[in-house]
């Protein structure tokens, strides 16, 4: 990947994001033996958005992950053993349903994502959609290589089976609204996986993507080889095309977009007055 331009050390949320996004979104940052980069990566995020909560969800790490995120402080969800990148993030919906978040914000723990894009891609959830993709290739074209052709294989499946195109679905920088946490604390075989997203767009989720650039890994090789990216592309692709249609359920009720009111609840009308009993008449009076 070619070198990326120097951007600002700090970026300020706008007057849109920084109400309704500062207090009620949450960064999750599942970790699986990064102890060679949790700590730039945290450090980079905190510095870029300070006015975001964050989470670093320990995979059960086998190297100094969670020894590194203990001594500095940093937000840490320490599981005994490695569920892979579904059961981290399943862990790390969990504690942001339960502490109350309205999104949350999938980033990885390796360098790749940057923290600069966070801001236009909160801006976009809560205008009124539930997912938001980084695409590293919406405004540019695309490399070609195995990995880029089963992209554009997921891409399909999606656009045949869900009706909407995505030109990055394999992009791990996502955020989500309050009601995608819902289904991911509520239903099960819930994934961050593309096929997810594919299914959650039937069940008329609205999704849409924002322009991003990605770095090269801080350090470290991905488990995703070009013979293991080709297998993936491939599951995915048979998962979206005829696994996901027998999946059933509904998302919940459509929230209003922050930056609108919510509209006021119709007046009811008084009920109509009942008719009283006439009042008994008074015992008469009895002489001796």
């Amino acid at each position: 990947m070619s070198a990326v331009p120097a951007v600002p050390a700090t970026v300020a949320p706008t007057a849109l994001e920084a109400a309704p996004v500062a207090s009620r979104t949450l960064v999750i940052i599942p970790a699986y033996n990064e102890a060679a980069s949790i700590v730039a990566t945290v450090e980079h995020l905190v510095a870029t958005c300070p006015w975001l909560d964050y989470l670093v969800v320990n995979d059960g790490s086998t190297d100094a992950t969670a020894r590194l995120c203990a001594e500095r402080g940093f937000a840490l969800l320490d599981l005994p053993c490695n569920l892979g990148l579904a059961g981290a993030m399943g862990a790390g919906m969990h504690y942001a349903w339960q502490h109350g978040y309205s999104a949350v914000i999938q980033f990885d723990a390796d360098g790749q994502h940057r923290p600069e894009y966070l801001p236009a891609m909160l801006a976009a959830l809560f205008a009124g959609h539930d997912i938001v993709c980084g695409s590293r290739f919406l405004c540019g074209p695309k490399p070609r290589s195995l990995r880029a052709l089963g992209g554009a294989l997921i891409s399909g499946a999606i656009r045949l089976t869900a009706g909407q195109r995505l030109s990055d679905p394999t992009s791990g920088l996502r955020a989500y609204s309050r009601r995608i946490i819902e289904r991911f604390v509520t239903q099960i075989h819930m994934t961050p996986e593309p096929d997810t997203v594919s299914y959650l767009i039937r069940l008329g989720a609205r999704v849409t993507e924002v322009p991003v650039t990605m770095n090269e890994r801080l350090a470290g090789i991905s488990y995703l080889g070009p013979v293991t990216s080709l297998k993936y592309m491939l599951r995915m692709a048979v998962s979206i095309l005829l696994i996901q249609f027998f999946r059933k359920g509904q998302l919940g009720p459509l929230e209003p977009p922050q930056d609108e009111p919510a509209p006021a609840s119709q007046p009811q009308p008084a009920p109509a007055p009942q008719p009283q009993p006439a009042p008994a008449p008074p015992p008469e009076s009895i002489v001796e």
